[in-house]
């Protein structure tokens, strides 16, 4: 935009020529121009309030190669501030209150207006979990999904809260304006009403119904895109991420790098990094990062979900028909629900849990990770441990990096992708104490076990507390390693002092904060700052989110080691390199058996069950040719030489650590 200072009153020639062109003005008085204006290229344009205009020399091509001129025509502008080589025609009714910056794109639309006070859907409160607003979140530009955590799950820490929510208010009340702005390159196309919206640099919009009270935080790096059919209200939508094909919002927040597509409807909802959402309904949810439902039939309904695919017709209940819809759910990261699944909420499951069938009462799997839970007989069963050996759990893990649409260079949610972590090791514990329980109250070995209105049946426990101390050691082992790496040892004096933990804020619990892992003596440090005023802004706020985030690898050595000492059952200040040799190969163990596991399940996916449908109108001989030309060879398939390679990583890793602790004299 051309500087304040820059602008100069406009000429008498000028104005002739744009009489001439069909302009018309009041009061010519209150136009002023940049220093080059050339007002042949304003044509049937009028003129009210106050209007700056830039300069128009340079020209736009189109992605067809069409060429138009940068100038105005056919439009009322009314106290609007235009930039250079803006071009804006045929607009029906008029662009009002507005600064538009350089290089924007404006046409055919009806109108683009900024009408009273706004904080452009900054402040908006957006109901969920709870339809009743017993959890509402304000959102602002930056909300990230672990305020939005705090916000909305930590009620008992009610000062902080609140004080969290006069800062996003400060905020707002700060950015509050009477006119709207629409940023340098961006593009408005057939759009008809668009009312106190605010446009980042290159926000692209194209035949959008209706945009009210809201942000399109674009960026050059990573535009945002905004297509035809969209109407949406009070809303926020970040950078890199796409709002198209007849999509309903209404009070939502819409993080960065998300697709909401496809005639999505979602109202009082918080959309977090990556999300996508696809043909379904979405009411009063909290999305982390990762959360997907690709289907017509899917409603997500009042609950928190994060690393999460929705299968075709998931739905869930949050209401008893008594007190209203006060009730939610809690799906923990990396869970999903099959086709036709069904949860009644309040419910609680835990992390990569695979949901099927229907379930009419009240659970909670939440110490119980990577399971299966079923419904058979109209009975829930549940199956311990066992996603822990399926391929698709890895395969997920590895392709979440992989699929982050985000290209802005500021993230504002600070993602962990990993699969074992002490926040999920610490739920496997409990897993695995849990069932011994179980089967020790029983007295004797049962063929099913009952807990929390649903079954587990025998063989299934017992093969649950094999996965979850496999999966232990494996993480264990996996810090160990990382621990001792690089390092050589003379003396077990120096394996020792290694051994002993230097960052004091891992040890105890772990929380997923929607996606950011932390200790929660962190979390709660953060808070009780908040509390005290230490911590006085919601940018602040954030600092510390991401401290906590890129300080995960240092502070999760502290953690495994407390857990180390309590399954060896003494000080690492005592280990020597026996105890070292000893816990590497029960990691190398369990490192390989998880593998083969995860190889044999991969298997299934090539035996001949798998080639039904292929070869259709030949034998089996044309079967098999036909399958391997669409799905490959099973030794050649990426996932399954990415296992066979991993185990040989891993094995000379682990043969290397023992023939250094081999050199340890005593």
């Amino acid at each position: 935009m051309i500087s304040s200072d820059n602008y100069r009153k406009i000429s008498k020639q000028e104005t002739e020529v744009l009489k001439a062109n069909g302009c018309f003005c009041e009061n010519w008085d209150n136009v002023t121009v940049g220093e080059k204006f050339d007002p042949s290229f304003c044509r049937n344009v009028t003129f009210s309030g106050r209007v700056r205009l830039g300069e128009f020399s340079r020209a736009h091509d189109d992605k067809s190669g069409v060429t138009t001129h940068s100038g105005l025509s056919n439009v009322h502008l009314h106290n609007c501030n235009v930039g250079s080589d803006v071009t804006i025609s045929s607009i029906g009714e008029y662009i009002a209150n507005y600064n538009i910056e350089d290089d924007v794109v404006i046409k055919n639309c009806d109108r683009i207006h900024t009408e009273g006070t706004s904080t452009f859907g900054n402040g908006t409160e957006v109901a969920v979990l709870n339809e009743t607003g017993g959890r509402s979140v304000m959102i602002w530009d930056q909300l990230s999904a672990h305020q939005a955590y705090i916000m909305s799950l930590y009620r008992h820490r009610h000062k902080a809260v609140k004080i969290i929510e006069k800062m996003v208010g400060d905020y707002a009340e700060k950015l509050s304006s009477g006119t709207g702005t629409i940023g340098r390159g961006s593009s408005i196309f057939n759009c008809r009403i668009i009312r106190n919206v605010r446009f980042g640099p290159a926000s692209k919009v194209e035949g959008a119904i209706s945009l009210n009270e809201g942000s399109v935080n674009s960026c050059i790096e990573d535009p945002v895109y905004i297509g035809p059919g969209v109407i949406m209200e009070h809303f926020i939508v970040c950078s890199g991420s796409i709002v198209t094909e007849s999509t309903l919002i209404d009070k939502c927040f819409v993080g960065q790098g998300c697709v909401l597509a496809k005639h999505y409807s979602a109202e009082n909802s918080l959309f977090f990094a990556n999300c996508g959402g696809y043909h379904g309904e979405a009411c009063s949810i909290f999305a982390g990062p990762y959360t997907v439902t690709h289907h017509k039939s899917t409603l997500l309904i009042a609950g928190i979900f994060s690393f999460m695919n929705a299968g075709s017709g998931s739905n869930q209940s949050n209401h008893m028909y008594k007190l209203g819809p006060i009730h939610q759910g809690i799906m923990e990261r990396g869970s999903k629900t099959t086709s036709d699944s069904y949860l009644l909420w309040p419910a609680r499951i835990g992390p990569f849990t695979l949901v099927m069938g229907r379930h009419y009462r009240n659970m909670d799997t939440s110490s119980l990770p990577f399971s299966y839970l079923i419904e058979s007989n109209d009975e829930s069963i549940l199956v311990p441990g066992i996603n822990l050996r399926s391929v698709g759990t890895i395969r997920d893990a590895q392709k979440w990096p992989q699929r982050d649409r985000r290209k802005d260079p500021v993230k504002i949610d600070q993602v962990n992708f990993n699969l074992l972590s002490p926040y999920t090791i610490r739920k496997m514990i409990e897993g695995r104490n849990l069932l011994k329980r179980l089967r020790s109250i029983s007295g004797t070995e049962s063929a099913a076990y009952a807990y929390n209105n649903m079954m587990i049946k025998g063989p299934s426990l017992e093969r649950g507390i094999k996965l979850y101390q496999t999966g232990i050691d494996k993480f264990l082992g996996n810090s160990l390693i990382k621990r001792l790496e690089k390092t050589e040892f003379k003396t077990n004096a120096e394996l020792q002092q290694r051994l002993l933990p230097d960052q004091e804020p891992g040890t105890g619990e772990w929380v997923d904060l929607a996606g950011l892992i932390a200790p929660q003596r962190s979390v709660d440090a953060l808070l009780d700052d908040i509390e005290s005023g230490k911590i006085t802004t919601i940018g602040e706020v954030a600092d510390a989110f991401r401290y906590m985030h890129n300080s995960y690898y240092d502070w999760e050595w502290s953690w495994a080691c407390e857990r180390i000492e309590e399954e060896e059952g003494k000080p690492v200040s005592r280990f020597t390199a026996p105890d070292i040799i000893r816990l590497v190969e029960r990691w190398k163990k369990s490192v390989i058996d998880l593998d083969r596991m995860l190889y044999e399940d991969a298997r299934k996916e090539f035996t001949l069950s798998s080639m039904t449908g292929f070869g259709i109108d030949g034998g089996e001989d044309v079967k098999k040719l036909d399958f391997e030309q669409v799905r490959g060879e099973f030794e050649s398939n990426s996932v399954v030489s990415a296992i066979q390679e991993h185990i040989r990583q891993k094995t000379a890793l682990g043969d290397e650590l023992i023939e250094r602790m081999g050199r340890i004299s005593n």
